[in-house]
């Protein structure tokens, strides 16, 4: 199978690297496009079909999937370049960019199937979250669609309004569960432990964490429970995090 990437940013890149990694595809399947010729002749050297933005007609002549993963604000001048199948299914991982202002870009050029998807950067390691909302399919391309995501990581099917809410959750999430880590790990280091040691052992605690609650399917507040002894360090760290507004800030830039 073809896959043409509009696109090989840090988005549009992780999904490449993420579907050579996972097996999913080979790399000579995958046909990636960017701004500037270095980029393009690095993607080349890597195994890649590859060249720089001017020929993505020729990267989607052919393809079975086109992932649109340019910057939102360039969607109308890159769909004007283009010349879709009504046999190809387009993805777009514009954030922003709804189905509306997709069918008036692609005027009468219209492919067979559509689907609007927000990943995360996590999919480069088959470790990402997708949210997969289809706007349209007349050639039956979700289950190729869902499978492709799959293959980087776990997808959530969802409607185009509930995408928003997956960007701030999960693709800013990444964003958010780092400054977590870096926070922690400044204060690792005011404890007493070398920067580079303190980065270490916060990631390999928050991977713990989420392993316990992977295998374990209970509520995060049931684990918490199980390392807060009555009186002790953990309740005093809790208690001062709440104070300082921990759990409201988190909502507070997830809503915002």
């Amino acid at each position: 199978m073809k896959i043409a990437i509009i696109g090989a940013g840090s988005m549009g890149g992780a999904l490449a690297k993420g579907f050579v990694k996972s097996g999913f595809e080979k790399p000579s399947n995958i046909f990636v496009t960017t701004a500037r010729q270095s980029s393009a002749d690095v993607w080349k050297k890597a195994g890649y079909s590859a060249c720089t933005s001017e020929f993505n007609i020729d990267a989607v002549l052919g393809a079975d999937i086109v992932i649109l993963a340019v910057k939102p604000w360039l969607a109308s001048k890159v769909l004007k370049d283009i010349v879709f199948m009504k046999s190809q299914t387009v993805v777009s991982v514009m954030a922003g960019v709804g189905k509306a202002e997709l069918s008036s870009a692609f005027n009468n050029n219209i492919p067979g199937a559509l689907y609007l998807a927000m990943p995360n950067i996590a999919a480069a390691n088959c470790q990402g979250v997708t949210f997969l909302a289809p706007a349209w399919d007349n050639i039956g391309g979700g289950e190729k669609v869902e499978k492709m995501f799959g293959a980087v990581g776990r997808v959530f099917i969802t409607d185009e309004k509930h995408l928003g809410a997956g960007t701030a959750l999960a693709s800013c999430g990444i964003a958010y569960a780092l400054r977590y880590l870096r926070a922690a790990t400044e204060g690792g280091v005011q404890l007493g432990f070398k920067a580079d040691v303190a980065r270490e052992i916060v990631a390999q605690t928050l991977a713990g964490a989420v392993s316990l609650l992977e295998s374990e399917k209970v509520h995060p507040e049931e684990l918490i429970d199980r390392v807060t002894t009555p009186g002790g360090l953990t309740i005093r760290g809790l208690n001062a995090m709440e104070e300082a507004g921990f759990t409201n800030a988190v909502i507070k830039g997830l809503l915002a």
